[in-house]
Formats: structure tokens, C-alpha cells, sequence
């Protein structure tokens, strides 16, 4: 397994790269209400990306057709952006964006409500969001890739909900996605890396209410729970340094 590290020059490139990431999800964010469909997203999304001098980075993607995912409810993740799928008061919307920008690579997602929402669901997503938190303290040089993915899973698990097992993140640079895997969860068989300088991360949770279980539907992207349950999606890219963990996809 070949983790391609980062220098400072290339951490920087990846930085700006992430500012666009973070600027177009907030922009999206405010438009985010009921009656919008999940298209109007997608072409903010790619506008903003062109007005900033980058790619969006999901477009064509293993024929991949949006620049952005938009994965509502039971929708897990890679949810395809369309004119007719509007947005409902109460549902819950993961957005997933990445581009590239002078060669490389920035990703990162949450879960926003729909206007008012349940407060089991608002449950949800602070419990997802505080187990990507854990996850990112433990990103400092000496820990392993395992104590990520325990980090996210134990709090998960102690919530009451699960962890998706199909998905995993990844590593990320001059590529989308490179070494390693990052799991958010722990099993003997995962690849297991100690954690050095300039290695980076795209860490993300991906968390059911009910059940860990996934299926994909006939579009052959849009992964839901195989229960019907809700699902939570958040995601930041994450350097490794000396002096602990730098986000990438924050200001």
C-alpha cells in the first residue's frame, strides 16, 4: 500500500483547493429549503466552482453525471442530482462535493435539515457530525488508521446507531481518492498504517438510525439503507502534522 505524502507547498495547493469546497457547500446550504430540487443544487454548485477557477471533481467521474451528490433521507450516499426531486419540510439533505484545482484534490460533506425536522433526526446528524470531531483528534503522527475508525464507530455505537460498512473514506491528493482506506469502522482484515507527516485524509462518517446495511439502486450510484432508516453523511480532508491535525476543508 503506497500513501503518497505531502509536502507544505502541496498541503497549501490542497488548503485552497478546500476553501472552494467549504465557500460552495455554505453557499448551498443557504439555498437549502423546501421546494427546491436537488438539480438547482447541483448547478450552484458547478457555477460557483467555475467562478472560482476550479473542476468540480465528481463530474464524469466513472460516469459519474453531477458535480454534486444529493443523498435525502434513507439516501446514504452518491444520491444523483434531478428536476424533479424537490425538497420536503422535514427531510433531512447529505451534500457531498469535491473539486480540483491546479492538480489537486479537495472533498468534503454534511447533512443539513429541511426546514423543521424531528428531533431523533436532529439527533442523528449531531451524533455523525461530533464522530467525524473524535475521528479528526485522533489524526496526529504515531496513531494508527484504526484509532479513526474507532474513534467514529464507539461513538456512533454508543448513540445507538451504526456505522455503514460498504463506504469508507479514503486518502487524497493528486488523485481523488488514493491510500488508504479509512474505514469508520474496526475489523482485524482492514489495512492498518501508522499515521505519519504529510499523509492526508478524507474522513467521513456514514451513519444509520437503523441498521448498517446498503443497497444501490438501479441508477447503479444512489446507495440507501437497506431498512428504510435514516442515514447522516459528514466529511473533512485532514492533514497529518507535527503539530497535530490541520482541516483542509475549513477555514
Amino acid at each position: 500500500m503506497a500513501i503518497v505524502r505531502k509536502d507544505e507547498r502541496e498541503l497549501e495547493k490542497m488548503y485552497r483547493a478546500g476553501q472552494i469546497v467549504w465557500n460552495a457547500l455554505h453557499e448551498l446550504r443557504t439555498n437549502v429549503k423546501p421546494g427546491v430540487t436537488t438539480k438547482e443544487l447541483d448547478e450552484i454548485a458547478e457555477r460557483y466552482t467555475a467562478e472560482h477557477g476550479a473542476r468540480p471533481a465528481f463530474k464524469g467521474y466513472m460516469g459519474y453525471p453531477g458535480s454534486l451528490c444529493t443523498s435525502i433521507n434513507q439516501e446514504v450516499v452518491h444520491g444523483i442530482p434531478s428536476g424533479r426531486r424537490l425538497l420536503r419540510e422535514g427531510d433531512i439533505l447529505s451534500m457531498d462535493f469535491g473539486v480540483e484545482l491546479d492538480g489537486y484534490y479537495a472533498d468534503a460533506a454534511f447533512t443539513v435539515p429541511v426546514g423543521k425536522i424531528a428531533p431523533e433526526r436532529e439527533k442523528l446528524l449531531r451524533v455523525t457530525r461530533e464522530s467525524l470531531d473524535h475521528a479528526i483528534e485522533k489524526v496526529r503522527p504515531g496513531n494508527r488508521l484504526s484509532d479513526i475508525s474507532a474513534a467514529v464507530q464507539t461513538w456512533v455505537e454508543s448513540n445507538g446507531y451504526s456505522v455503514v460498512r460498504e463506504f469508507v473514506g479514503h486518502g487524497i491528493g493528486t488523485q481523488l481518492h488514493e491510500e488508504p482506506q479509512v474505514p469508520n469502522y474496526v475489523e482485524r482484515k482492514n489495512e492498518n498504517p501508522r499515521l505519519k507527516e504529510g499523509m492526508v485524509l478524507a474522513i467521513e462518517p456514514m451513519v444509520n438510525a437503523g441498521k448498517p446495511d446498503t443497497r444501490v439502486l438501479k441508477d447503479k450510484w444512489t446507495a440507501v439503507t437497506r431498512d428504510g432508516s435514516y442515514s447522516a453523511h459528514f466529511e473533512h480532508c485532514v492533514a497529518v502534522t507535527k503539530d497535530g491535525p490541520v482541516i483542509l476543508t475549513r477555514p
